[in-house]
């Protein structure tokens, strides 16, 4: 079976990542919701005890925590993290990934170098994020 992307780079598009989500009663389920040729963002379900053992990527990666908890390790130093949480790793780090419970998670890779869109322009009501 063929997946495809769920947004695709020249459309808007919105979803509610917890009715998106997939598990396994003992895997990790893995599934792209977007991929341009500078980024890609892949949304995981592990089930508990599942891990990803220790890696690198020539990308930049955010991980955001999305629900349940796992240990991340970070260049050999681990951390607990829970539902919120947010990760950052730049390429070449050393870094696994343990759920320590039935957990969710959104991983974003960007291409370094990459790109950056240009800033939105002001608009009514949005606070912006620097002074």
């Amino acid at each position: 079976m063929q997946t495809f992307p769920s947004f695709s780079s020249d459309r808007p598009g919105v979803l509610s990542l917890p009715l998106e989500t997939r598990y396994a009663d003992q895997g990790i389920v893995s599934r792209t919701l977007l991929s341009t040729p500078d980024l890609r963002v892949v949304l995981f379900g592990f089930a508990a005890g599942q891990e990803l053992t220790e890696h690198t990527s020539t990308q930049q990666a955010l991980i955001q925590v999305l629900s349940g908890s796992c240990e991340v390790t970070l260049g050999g130093v681990a951390r607990a993290l829970g539902s919120g949480d947010l990760v950052w790793m730049p390429p070449g780090l050393l870094h696994a990934v343990k759920a320590t419970e039935r957990f969710s998670m959104l991983l974003t890779l960007a291409r370094p170098g990459g790109a950056m869109p240009p800033p939105l322009p002001p608009a009514a009501g949005r606070i912006p994020l620097t002074a």
